[in-house]
């Protein structure tokens, strides 16, 4: 064995401890780390012929990497739809890599079954029923490429060909309709093959994101009984906004569609009573997209998957390989997403949910909205800002009342990331450039608003 190796090997956990302590230096000054780190130029380095061995590599990172790195997993970390990773979420990933299970097989671990207990309770909090079942990805993207893929399978179905067999031009001309899909949704067509010019987009509803459910019969009833993919929203990433899932649902009475929700976070509202009415009508979807890193609060990368039609899922995603085994009533998760390995993504979630359950959870999200609405309000008393959309979940869409030219935007972004205390990203909504903040760390209170108010009035 290599030197280095042998005497990490040896003190071992004298080094485990020694990282521990580190750990938990970083998460003790998240208050207080810089939010944001823009990136800076580095000299290209060379790769290492003997290694420091793992303390010589610890402490070359704190020095060299580690003060580039962000605060995201902190409570003013407002960019994307970002969560952290609560206490249980964070000792269940380490106890992920101590492990080091890969769950796709059922041959020589317990793993997979952990997983599929995990899907059987977010299935349980999103108020999906038994019909649907669902695997662990990557994230959102990957979970929208899984949906879609058995969609296109789907279409098949209708055609009467396997597309998994005989391929995406097989179908001929595919439709797929949203109001407000989401850019991974186009990433996903172009690599399924039914390409990006596939999508059309529906008129939404007035000052909303929200598709319009009549626009979109029409342009259902404009394919004369062709199939169509509907790909609908559980809060756009601008406004929060949510189809009407049920509407929606309904149209399949009338017009042959395969039903896939984006509920990336938007899902998480069917823990708070004041806003389950929102995801009403999930269970009805064919497929449904959910990101776990988001607002369940557990580390990069993990995101599950559910659909109604696991059959067509396998069609499309087997691996079959004598080593492998042979196959059993329940499918090996496996042949469920393009992985062939992973590491075991469950684990966190498991940990967190077990450690919190649904009322610990609920209260993430609770206080994440009402935090949302009241930065929404303190905009909304001041004459500078102006907000774009109502607070409907978690997000706050928002921009500057007197110039919202794209380069005072950019200024804005930049000014509240270069100093620290706050990370808030750029879009547009409707043809106005704007600026977005999204709640959904578990460490984020309402106590932290003064700061995320000066930061943004500071860059004014």
């Amino acid at each position: 064995m290599h030197d280095r190796l042998s005497d990490d090997l040896a003190r071992l956990p004298q080094l485990l401890a020694q990282t521990s302590g580190y750990a938990a230096d970083l998460l003790s000054g998240l208050e207080e780390r810089p939010v944001a780190v823009p990136p800076a130029p580095r000299a290209r380095r060379e790769l290492p012929a003997e290694g420091k061995g793992l303390a010589g590599a610890l402490e070359e990172f704190r020095q060299h990497w580690e003060p580039g790195f962000s605060g995201s997993a902190g409570p003013r970390y407002l960019g994307f739809v970002t969560g952290g990773a609560t206490p249980a979420a964070l000792v269940g990933d380490w106890l992920t890599a101590v492990l080091d299970q890969n769950p796709v097989s059922g041959l020589d671990s317990a793993a997979p079954d952990l997983e599929r207990e995990v899907i059987g309770w977010l299935r349980e909090l999103f108020g999906l029923g038994e019909a649907h079942s669902g695997a662990f990805v990557s994230g959102a993207t990957a979970s929208n490429l899984v949906g879609l893929a058995i969609a296109r399978e789907w279409l098949g179905e209708q055609a009467g060909v396997e597309v998994s067999e005989a391929g995406a031009g097989a179908l001929g001309p595919v439709t797929v309709l949203s109001g407000t899909p989401h850019s991974s949704v186009c990433k996903a067509l172009s690599m399924l093959g039914l390409g990006r010019n596939a999508l059309q987009t529906v008129p939404t509803l007035p000052g909303r994101e929200a598709v319009d459910p009549d626009a979109l019969e029409e342009a259902l009833a404009a394919l004369q009984g062709r199939p169509a993919i509907v790909v609908a929203n559980a809060g756009t990433v601008n406004t929060g906004d949510f189809d009407d899932l049920r509407a929606i649902a309904a149209l399949r009475e009338r017009h042959p569609l395969w039903l896939h929700v984006d509920a990336a976070f938007g899902a998480f509202a069917a823990l708070s009573p004041s806003h389950a009415h929102l995801v009403e009508g999930l269970d009805e979807a064919d497929s449904v997209c959910v990101d776990l890193h988001k607002w369940g609060n557990v580390p990069y990368d993990s995101a599950v998957q559910f659909t109604r039609r696991r059959d067509l899922q396998i069609r499309v995603f087997r691996n079959s390989a004598a080593y492998l085994g042979r196959p059993t009533e329940t499918p090996d998760l496996i042949h469920l997403t393009p992985e062939n390995s992973r590491r075991l993504r469950a684990l966190a979630a498991w940990f967190s949910l077990t450690a919190y359950g649904r009322d610990g959870h609920r209260e993430i999200v609770e206080r994440n909205m009402a935090t949302a609405r009241a930065l929404g309000d303190r905009l909304s008393a001041d004459p500078r800002w102006r907000l774009l959309a109502p607070v409907r979940l978690n997000v706050v869409c928002f921009t500057v009342a007197d110039d919202p030219a794209p380069g005072r935007i950019d200024h804005i972004v930049k000014t509240v990331a270069s100093g620290g205390d706050l990370f808030v990203t750029p879009t547009v909504l409707n043809g106005t450039p704007a600026l977005r903040a999204a709640f959904s760390n578990w460490r984020t209170t309402p106590d932290h608003l003064d700061r995320i108010v000066s930061a943004l009035n500071a860059a004014l």
